[in-house]
């Protein structure tokens, strides 16, 4: 299994740095040189991932991004950009997000997610490397740690666990699983600003980019399969997340939990009881963010995770 160096139809690289600049400065944060990351595709069994590598210093610790469902690795940019004077920062396309392949008998389950990540790592030769999920890409981490603790220096999970809040979640699929086709971004734009008005709009308009393609009659979509939403009945969905709650004991490597502090997915007691059951863990809550922490305060993020990371050694 070996990596190729690929070009995605994303934005052009010029306005991705400027966007990067531009959404550098929002967040207060000052990064020093503003660079894209490389971008390739690696086999992993059979199905084709999509990743971007943040290069760090040389022996930096490796720390791999799992991204959200509807999200692809581009909602990591900031966060790995402002990471990588220290680490070397890998973000993923999930199955089915993205520039990835599609599941071809749509099996988007924790099992096909995790052998995915278990391929890729061994693709990469990754080696004691820190995991950092969210939401969905958590969820993923937590069954993978669960097996491989091991394999982890450390592992993070931002705005996730499970037991999650229905109200919040029920918002979020109802916004990932409506409408698919948008007559142009700036439609798409004010949809998201709607769902999420923490946002700036010039800078949602270039990261939606990221996780929208044009079609042949110049309508726009997103870029993560959108077959199997509805398709798994609420009970099913229910018994998953109590085997996962049931993995939890199984993580035995240090754990960050990240609580947006105005998530509506993720409150204060559902982070304590995760952290609770956790061998080795603690958690922290990042102010003025909901959900999606990574996109709406990254700074307060990146110092959580700097600071963490710093206290197990990593």
């Amino acid at each position: 299994m070996t990596a190729q160096t690929v070009q995605s139809d994303t934005i052009d690289p010029e306005a991705q740095l400027r966007h990067l600049r531009v959404a550098a400065d929002v967040a207060g944060m000052e990064l020093g040189e503003i660079v894209l990351p490389t971008e390739y595709d690696v086999l992993a069994g059979r199905i084709r991932l999509h990743y971007l590598d943040w290069a760090g210093p040389d022996g930096a610790r490796d720390i791999l991004f799992l991204h959200g469902g509807g999200l692809t690795s581009h909602t990591w940019d900031i966060t790995c950009l402002a990471l990588r004077d220290t680490y070397h920062c890998l973000a993923l396309d999930q199955r089915g997000h993205g520039e990835s392949e599609w599941s071809p008998n749509m099996d988007y389950s924790y099992a096909a997610h995790v052998t995915d990540i278990e391929q890729f790592v061994e693709a990469l030769g990754l080696d004691t490397f820190v995991l950092v999920g969210m939401s969905l890409g958590g969820l993923n981490s937590i069954e993978f740690a669960a097996r491989h603790s091991d394999w982890l220096k450390a592992l993070v999970l931002v705005d996730v666990g499970p037991e999650l809040r229905q109200a919040g979640t029920s918002r979020i699929r109802n916004f990932i699983g409506g409408e698919g086709e948008f007559a142009s971004i700036e439609t798409i734009v004010e949809r998201a600003m709607s769902f999420n008005p923490r946002r700036d709009p010039e800078l949602l308009r270039m990261s939606l980019r990221n996780n929208l393609r044009q079609l042949p009659d110049g309508k726009w979509t997103w870029k993560y399969d959108r077959r199997h939403h509805g398709r798994v009945d609420s009970e099913t969905h229910r018994s998953a997340m109590r085997a996962l709650g049931d993995r939890v004991p199984h993580i035995t490597c240090p754990t960050l939990v990240v609580r947006g502090g105005d998530s509506d997915v993720f409150h204060d007691e559902d982070a304590e009881k995760l952290v609770s059951n956790l061998p080795d863990g603690r958690w922290v809550k990042v102010p003025n963010a909901g959900h999606t922490v990574q996109g709406d305060n990254p700074k307060g993020l990146v110092a959580e995770l700097r600071a963490f990371l710093d206290q197990v050694g990593a």
